[in-house]
C-alpha cells in the first residue's frame, strides 16, 4: 500500500456529470488522521503507521489509550488504526493525512465492516429457494438434506446451514474517486462501499492496477 485514510461512511446520494448523467456516489467524510506512531522493519518486522481519529470526549478514555495519546502529545482520539504502508520515511509522528492524497478519477480499494443481520436462515443467509408452501409439504424454509446417513453418515463440511449474517471484513476494489472536496472534508466515491451509515472505512489506492473509466 502506497498510501491510505480513514474515514466515516456518511450515506449515498448522486451527482451529475458534464454531460448531465447521474453519478451514484457514497460520501465519506475524512477528517485528518494523526500519526500517533511509526514502525519499521528494524524495530517491529515491517513498515506501518499507527494512525488516530475521530473526536472524543477525555472522559470516555481509558488510562492505556490516554498514555499513548500523551507520549505522542496530540489530541484525544477515538480510534487508532494502522496502515502498512510501503515507505514510513515521509511521516513523522504528529503529522496529518488529510483527503488530498487523493484526486478525482483515481482508483482506491474501500474496506469496511458489512452490516449485521444477526442468525438467519438459508434461506436469507444463502439464498436457497423456498420450498412448497401447500398444507402437506413438510418442507418450507429448512436447509435441505445433510447428506448420506449410512456411507459416510456425516456432515460434509462446507453445507451451506443457518448462522450469524453480516458483520464481515469486506473490501470493494477499483472504486472510482469522482471527487475530493476539502472545504466539506469529504470524498465522493462512485458506487456502494460496506459498511452501515457513521461506520469506520478504509480507503487506500488500489492493489490492481486498472486503467480509470470516466465517470458515467
Amino acid at each position: 500500500m502506497k498510501k491510505g485514510i480513514y474515514g466515516k461512511k456518511l450515506g449515498m446520494t448522486q451527482i451529475f456529470d458534464e454531460n448531465g448523467l447521474v453519478i451514484p456516489v457514497t460520501v465519506v467524510e475524512v477528517e485528518p488522521c494523526t500519526v500517533v506512531k511509526k514502525k519499521t522493519v528494524e524495530t517491529d518486522g515491517y513498515n506501518a503507521l499507527c494512525v488516530a481519529t475521530g473526536d472524543i470526549k477525555e472522559k470516555h478514555m481509558n488510562k492505556p489509550m490516554k498514555g499513548i495519546f500523551d507520549k505522542a502529545g496530540i489530541a484525544y482520539k477515538k480510534y487508532i488504526k494502522e496502515l502498512r504502508l510501503d515507505n514510513v520515511d515521509a511521516y513523522n509522528v504528529g503529522d496529518e493525512i488529510k483527503a488530498d492524497i487523493f484526486e478525482a478519477g483515481e482508483l482506491v480499494d474501500v474496506q469496511g465492516t458489512s452490516k449485521g443481520k444477526g442468525f438467519q436462515g438459508v434461506i436469507k443467509r444463502h439464498g436457497q429457494h423456498i420450498g412448497p408452501k401447500g398444507h402437506g409439504s413438510m418442507y418450507h424454509r429448512r436447509p435441505g438434506s445433510m447428506g448420506p446417513t449410512s456411507s459416510p453418515g456425516r456432515v460434509f463440511p462446507g453445507k451451506k446451514l443457518p448462522g450469524q449474517t453480516g458483520k464481515e471484513t469486506i473490501t470493494v476494489q477499483n472504486l472510482q474517486v469522482v471527487k475530493v472536496d476539502m472545504d466539506k472534508n469529504v470524498i465522493l466515491i462512485k458506487g456502494s462501499i460496506p459498511g452501515y451509515k457513521k461506520s469506520l472505512v478504509r480507503i487506500k489506492d488500489a492493489a490492481r492496477t486498472a486503467v480509470a473509466k470516466s465517470a458515467k
